[in-house]
């Protein structure tokens, strides 16, 4: 139950912003104004918006574009109407959302347009992907995603591209989780969610049309301290398709270095997914995947060894306490000592996963130190933009190590 000080702390946010926001711009003497509304849910019986921002007491405030239509040059930015996280379904809560709840699940939503084919499942923490995987059937996706990395996906936020069915349902029920969002949900399982008093139950029907996003632009503002703003279109990555994925070569001293040799299928399809997931981490940042799951994430940090030794070193740590849990059903922490040093071995027999994995980097390695924290332990491709002047030792790194590598031509950075 909220104290009173709480609950006139919500009252003072609804006073603070307004119901409507209009902002106008103008192009070659065109005026164009967008208009926003700002977005509220019913909640224990009260009208409420968000609860705040990224922390208690930042007043924070949804809103939805409701009207205009924003052209910068020849780009048509995307169109009021087509709503997705701006107008989301809260269908059952213990508490209303907060900002992170809602870029959490905007978060997930900007990997998953991009993998649509397949049921897929995403959780988020903080803005970043802990785990992401494809499988058959989306309760499969959501298991394989949780246990990509057990110990983060803890209190996560669950993004679907499909409809929750039973499995699902108590799959998800059986884990902490805040967030919960998918296109739809079966007869029956919000019941089965709604055993989790506070996880915030949410449906985004356009889920089910996402895949039309993959190419859309719109408008990223960032705000400075002293009231400007930065303005750039959105990111879409160039490479989405096998036929986009291009094998490495550079040029040094007036010879072709090329890579040896081809991926295999599977390592193509790992190389696209890894690359599609990349789009959604925070920069700086080095992911590995294999057979279509996240294996260890690095996001968000200064130089591309470091972050590649923590994406690493998250392998080693996630298998440990992925075979805990499958084998014994609790934390690579709480195992006996004898259990320990089995899980331990073999862990340290397959690397963490790292072997036969694809290596996937936002920027080029400038050097070959960052490619080499990755083969050394048995990294079998690489997919990366390239365009650094030691492109070709990068590229003699991967053949030395019987690795292939993939050029994007398009870094993919993310702040």
């Amino acid at each position: 139950m909220e104290s009173p000080l709480t609950q006139a702390y919500h009252t003072i946010v609804a006073e603070h912003f307004p119901s409507r926001i209009e902002i106008a711009f103008v192009f070659d003497d065109r005026r164009t104004t967008l208009v926003y509304e700002k977005t509220t849910w019913e909640v224990n019986g009260l009208r409420q918006g968000l609860r705040y921002g990224e922390n208690p007491g930042q007043e924070a405030a949804l809103y939805r574009l409701v009207n205009g239509h924003l052209v910068l040059g020849q780009v048509e930015t995307i169109v009021p109407g087509r709503y997705l996280v701006s107008d989301v379904e809260l269908l059952r809560a213990g508490k209303h959302p907060g900002k992170i709840n809602l870029t959490d699940a905007d978060s997930g939503l900007n990997i998953l347009r991009y993998l649509m084919e397949r049921p897929t499942a995403v959780i988020v923490k903080h803005n970043n992907p802990c785990g992401v995987a494809m499988a058959d059937t989306i309760a499969e996706a959501y298991c394989r995603a949780d246990l990509a990395d057990h110990l983060a996906a803890f209190g996560g936020c669950i993004v679907l591209n499909r409809p929750v069915d039973r499995a699902t349902a108590e799959a998800i029920a059986g884990r902490y989780a805040e967030v919960v969002v998918a296109p739809d949900y079966e007869p029956g399982c919000v019941d089965i969610l709604a055993q989790r008093k506070n996880l915030r139950i949410m449906r985004v029907r356009n889920i089910e049309r996402l895949a039309s996003f993959a190419v859309e632009r719109f408008v990223d503002f960032k705000s400075l301290i002293d009231g400007g703003i930065i303005a750039q279109l959105s990111f879409v990555p160039q490479t989405r398709t096998l036929d986009d994925l291009r094998p490495a070569q550079a040029e040094h001293q007036g010879q072709t270095v090329r890579i040896a040799r081809p991926p295999t299928p599977q390592e193509a399809q790992d190389m696209l997914f890894g690359w599609l997931v990349e789009a959604g981490v925070t920069s700086n940042s080095v992911l590995y995947v294999r057979d279509g799951a996240t294996v260890g994430i690095g996001a968000g940090e200064q130089d591309r060894v470091g972050v590649a030794q923590i994406a690493r070193d998250k392998a080693y740590r996630n298998m440990a306490h992925r075979l805990a849990y499958q084998r014994r059903g609790v934390s690579y922490d709480e195992l006996d000592e004898a259990s320990r040093a089995e899980v331990d071995a073999e862990v340290r027999a397959a690397n963490g996963g790292l072997k036969g994995a694809v290596m996937v980097s936002d920027a080029f390695f400038p050097f070959r130190d960052g490619v080499e924290v990755g083969l050394r332990e048995g990294v079998s491709a690489v997919i990366q933009p390239g365009g650094a002047l030691r492109d070709h030792e990068i590229i003699q790194a991967c053949n030395e190590y019987g690795a292939t590598m993939v050029f994007t031509g398009q870094r993919s950075f993310k702040h």
